[in-house]
């Protein structure tokens, strides 16, 4: 994959370390700089072909609390004689369900850079998803999330997407 790619792809996950300060949580917990997702997605093309499957990795952070959630995503997706990397950016509304749990609808910009039986295709689109956010401890130390999505080439076709990703919330550096 071309350097510049991952370049940008590094960038768009380093983003929340921009140093923005959000506002309290609610019950005075204390709102982390950024959150890490650290899991795995799968994807298929909904007219049907292989299951792509790897594992995942995002950064959000929250310029505008109870407005804005800004998510930065790569995911290498592997399937038979093909490698997908897709990258995404998201911008999310968050909505409150209780202290412990958490849904985001979103949508943004996304990127697939395929390699398939030694020729390369580049492919941009628009995602739209779906963010369940778990946190089952106090604190908010660590938690877990699910998030479904739904996507749509901008390539001639416009071959549309559907995919899962899930795994760990780990909440990185704190403000208030």
């Amino acid at each position: 994959m071309d350097r510049r790619r991952i370049v940008i792809a590094a960038l768009l996950l380093l983003a929340p370390y921009s140093g923005r300060a959000s506002a309290q949580a609610a019950g005075g917990e204390r709102e982390p700089a950024a959150i890490l997702e650290l899991g795995a997605a799968a994807e298929r093309g909904v007219k049907g072909g292989p299951v792509g499957a790897g594992p995942s990795l995002a950064a959000e952070f929250t310029p505008i609390e109870g407005w804005l959630e800004i998510e930065g995503g790569v995911a290498p997706l592997f399937s038979r004689g093909q490698t997908e990397w897709d990258f995404d950016l998201l911008f999310k509304k968050p909505f409150t369900l209780s202290r412990r749990v958490e849904i985001m609808v979103g949508a943004g910009p996304s990127l697939s850079h395929v390699v398939a039986n030694g020729r390369t295709s580049d492919d941009a689109g628009l995602e739209a998803a779906l963010d369940v956010m778990v946190w089952p401890w106090r604190g908010r130390r660590v938690g877990w999330y699910v998030e479904p999505s739904i996507g749509r080439s901008f390539a001639a076709g416009h071959e549309g997407a559907v995919g899962i990703s899930g795994g760990i919330l780990i909440p990185i550096g704190r403000h208030g």
